[in-house]
C-alpha cells in the first residue's frame, strides 16, 4: 500500500432507527445538486463532467463561492503550494467546507452560502484590497468531477482540495473570515504583499 492508497475503512453496523449512506450515493446525491447550477441542464453538466472534467456552473443560487489567492490562504502555515498538507489544513481550516484548487490560477474557492456575496458585502469590499472576491449572482465557476480529489502530478487541473462530502454542505462564513484574517496576519507578520 502506497501512501496515496485509499485505506478501507471499517464497515459502519445500522442500529435501529439509524440510516447508513455509502459514500458512493451521498457523491451521487451531491454531482446532483451541483449540476442543478449548471447554466444548460444538470445532463449538461454530467456530461461536461464526464468529457472536459469539468463543468460550468452558475453561482449565485444554490451556492456562492469566495476566491482566495494560493498564498493567502496558506500563508498561516507557510506553504506555498498545492499539497496534500496544505488540503489537509484547508480542511480543518473551513471545518471540511468544499474547496476546490485551481493551480493554473494560484487560487482557492471556498464554496458558501449563496447568500454569503449579499451578507457579508462590508467584509467582501474590504477583501478585495487583498485579491480575495465574493462571487455571487450571474458568476460561473468551473466546477471539477467530484472524484477528482487531488492534485495530479504535472498537470494544473482544477481538483477539490477539500471534497464535497454530500449535497448542501458548504463552508461556513465565519470560518472563511477567519482563514482570511489569518492570512493576512501571517502576510503582515512576514512584511511581504500579496
Amino acid at each position: 500500500m502506497t501512501p496515496d492508497t485509499p485505506r478501507a475503512l471499517r464497515p459502519v453496523e445500522a442500529g435501529a432507527g439509524v440510516l447508513v449512506h455509502p459514500t458512493a450515493d451521498r457523491r451521487l446525491a451531491a454531482e446532483q445538486w451541483l449540476s442543478a447550477a449548471h447554466i444548460t441542464s444538470p445532463a449538461q453538466a454530467r456530461r461536461e463532467w464526464r468529457t472536459t472534467g469539468s463543468a460550468l456552473l452558475r453561482l449565485g443560487a444554490l451556492f456562492s463561492a469566495v476566491r482566495i489567492p494560493l498564498r493567502l490562504a496558506l500563508a498561516p502555515v507557510g506553504f506555498d503550494r498545492p499539497s496534500r498538507e496544505a488540503d489537509e489544513f484547508l480542511a480543518f481550516a473551513l471545518e471540511d467546507g468544499p474547496v476546490i484548487c485551481d493551480p493554473a490560477g494560484r487560487r482557492y474557492y471556498a464554496l458558501v452560502p449563496a447568500s454569503m456575496p449579499t451578507t457579508w458585502h462590508v467584509a467582501a469590499a474590504e477583501w478585495r484590497e487583498d485579491e480575495v472576491d465574493c462571487l455571487g449572482r450571474d458568476v460561473f465557476l468551473g466546477v471539477p468531477r467530484l472524484d477528482r480529489t487531488s492534485l495530479e502530478v504535472g498537470l494544473l487541473d482544477s481538483y477539490w482540495s477539500v471534497p464535497m462530502t454530500s449535497m448542501g454542505t458548504l463552508c461556513a462564513p465565519l470560518a472563511v473570515a477567519r482563514l482570511i484574517a489569518a492570512g493576512k496576519h501571517a502576510i503582515g507578520e512576514e512584511g511581504g504583499l500579496l
